[in-house]
């Protein structure tokens, strides 16, 4: 079965967000979860078809948030190095994919 493997500090950057929209909106926190498990799906069921990044990735794009999802197809699923807001530093998480995951 092939499944979405969020590396530990991907994970907390969802984590992360999900407060955050709580705080500004109680229940919106659940909506964002939604979009970001919506782009996992995507990304495992046509895992090339995310617009090619850097250090051998992809990205995808959550829909109804300004943040993308980075991400490396595998051979049981997809490992996501990122739950980038688009704000942020382009390209601060390319240094995850080197690490041992």
């Amino acid at each position: 079965m092939k499944r979405a493997r969020f590396i530990a500090a991907a994970r907390q950057e969802f984590l992360a967000a999900i407060s955050y929209y709580d705080e500004v909106q109680p229940g919106f926190g659940s909506s964002f979860s939604a979009a970001v498990e919506e782009a996992a799906v995507r990304a495992l069921a046509f895992p090339l078809a995310g617009s090619p990044s850097v250090s051998n990735t992809r990205r995808v794009s959550l829909k109804g948030f300004p943040f993308t999802l980075f991400y490396r197809p595998e051979g049981d699923g997809v490992v996501i190095f990122a739950v980038s807001h688009h704000a942020r530093r382009p390209g601060y998480w390319t240094d995850r994919t080197r690490d041992r995951y």
